[in-house]
Formats: structure tokens, sequence, C-alpha cells
């Protein structure tokens, strides 16, 4: 993700913090925690123009009344105070992609939102000859057959890193390298699979994460906030402690079961499709993330097919 794109991303956590903060604040006790990652926040925000904050903050205005909808204990009577944070990057390596927490401690409850602005990327995932990314998605180690396989490119890449090259005067980088290395990514996934047939659930934990949320998404070209409840372990959408009912009511949603089918897609040289059982669909496009050479390659993962049972809500700015 490149500087502005990360600048763009806090500084829309920040303001949606705020505003969460404000909204609450009308009808209970709410704070935030000012930890680093809020101060990182802060200071993207003011890197903003005038018009791009106001658009920002009617963003995420939109998607906050509808989460109110979606979660009474959040906007129910009360007198302990809800404390609102931004999460620490490191949450994020560690399976954990909310953004923003809300939570209640005296109930010991809590949800998290997933921000993202103009994008729709679900992860940034590497590759390289010290990244083994079985034991990291799914927790299984990768094979010496998949080592056999990929240590000769990334070996190759660094021989052309010392030699100072970028990716665009490499020979044929598609068949020399973003061939292979896919071809061992999808050999690889596919012998553990016929082994271990619980790595489907593993792998939709490690692509969405380990914990229930809602993903906040701004369009702003269509002047909408899109929400997408991923309740995959029932903690989002529940009734009030005072047995106030959610408005909007998210259905649970069900882990897949089977990989039907991984495989690139058709006259594509750099892109893999997934298809698993339960309507769960993912690419994984890979490329240098740089121009100079360097003996790593990154995944630009999206998720491009989901379970009927995760509603898309659009909110229409104001």
């Amino acid at each position: 993700m490149s500087d502005k794109s990360n600048n763009q991303g806090r500084a829309y956590e920040f303001i949606s913090l705020l505003i969460l903060e404000k909204e609450i604040c009308e009808l209970r006790p709410a704070s935030i925690i000012k930890n680093s990652s809020y101060i990182a926040a802060k200071n993207a925000w003011a890197t903003l123009s005038d018009e791009d904050k106001n658009k920002y903050a009617i963003s995420a205005r939109a998607a906050v009344k509808r989460i109110f909808d979606l979660e009474p204990r959040i906007t129910e009577d009360g007198d302990d105070e809800i404390e609102l944070l931004i999460q620490t990057y490191q949450k994020g390596e560690e399976g954990d992609v909310r953004d923003i927490l809300i939570i209640r401690r005296k109930i010991t409850w809590e949800i998290g939102l997933s921000l993202k602005h103009n994008h729709f990327a679900v992860k940034h995932s590497r590759l390289s000859k010290k990244i083994d990314f079985g034991k990291n998605w799914y927790g299984i180690p990768c094979s010496n057959e998949y080592w056999n396989k990929v240590l000769p490119i990334f070996n190759y890449l660094n021989k052309e890193k010392t030699n100072g090259k970028k990716f665009s005067e490499l020979p044929n980088k598609e068949n020399d390298v973003y061939i292979p290395i896919l071809k061992a990514f999808i050999d690889e996934i596919n012998t553990q699979y016929n082994i271990h047939k619980d790595i489907t659930t593993k792998l939709v934990e490690y692509l969405l994460g380990k914990f229930d949320f809602y993903k906040v998404i701004s369009v702003d070209n269509k002047r909408l906030t899109s929400i997408q409840g991923f309740n995959m372990h029932g903690t989002l959408n529940q009734e009030g402690i005072s047995k106030l009912n959610p408005k909007i009511k998210i259905p649970v949603v069900s882990f897949p079961t089977r990989i039907v089918k991984l495989d690139f897609v058709p006259g594509s040289k750099n892109k893999v499709e997934l298809y698993m059982d339960e309507g769960w669909q993912f690419t994984f496009r890979i490329h240098n993330a740089a121009t100079k050479v360097e003996p790593s390659l990154k995944f630009d993962i999206q998720i491009v097919g989901m379970p009927t049972t995760i509603i898309s809500i659009n909110c229409i700015w104001e």
C-alpha cells in the first residue's frame, strides 16, 4: 500500500472514531483511548484538504448511524462507559483485521470495525524464501517439495537484485517468476488440503481475521458507505442487555468445508482463483511491489464471492 493510501486509511479511521464518540456521547458515556495508533491517525488526518475532511466525515457519519441500528448494546441505556480505540498495526499481523474497537468492559463485550477507503482488498501477503506461508496461513509448514520449487526462483531474484536490475528489465518475469511461483503455491495448498480438510476454515480466518467484524467501505465516487457483517462466530448483532433487539438482523455465516477449485484465472499469468463451497471465492494476484528487483513478491488478495448470508448495507450520504 502506498504512503498516500495508508494516510487516507488512517485519516478515515480517525474521523470515524471521533464521530463514534460524538454520537455515542449523546446517548451514554464514551471515551477514546489515545494510544500511538490514535496519534498516527490524527497526524494523517492533518494532511487532508478541507474538502477531503468534509467528504470523509460525511462517509463516516453515514456508517455510524447504521452501526447503531445493528448493535443495540451501543445505544441502550446504561451508565457504564464505552471505550473506543484504534488498534495497533501489529494486531493485523496477528490475524485481527479490526481497525476500531467498541468496548463495554462492564459486560465483557466488544465489536470491531475494519475500515477501507476506496479499496476492497482483503490482504497484501508476501511470498519469499524466508516466509513459510503454510505455517502462517493455516498452521501447516510448507513441504520440502514447495521449497524445492520456489528457492531457485527467489535465488534468481536475489542475484538480479545484486546486479541492480529493475523488474521491468527481467527478460520474462511472467514465465520465469510469476507462473512457477504460483504453480508451487497451488500445488502446496492442494497437497495439504488432501491431507488436512480443515484448512478451509483456517484459510478464511487468515484472510478475513479470527474475530467477527463489520467491514466499512467508503466508496467516494458513488457517495455511499457500504457495511458488510462478517458474523462467523455469532458475536455480532446481539440483543441488548436490556433485551433491546437490533433493527437489522445479521445472520451467522458458514465457513467453507471444501476446496472446489484452485487454479489460474483463464488467460492470466499472475492471478489464481480459489473457489470453496458455501459461496466463498478469492483471487490472488501476485506482483512485484517495488521497481527494483527484490527477492520477495506480494499478493493482492480480493474476496470476489461471499456467502449469501453476508449482507451488504449501502448507506447513502446525506
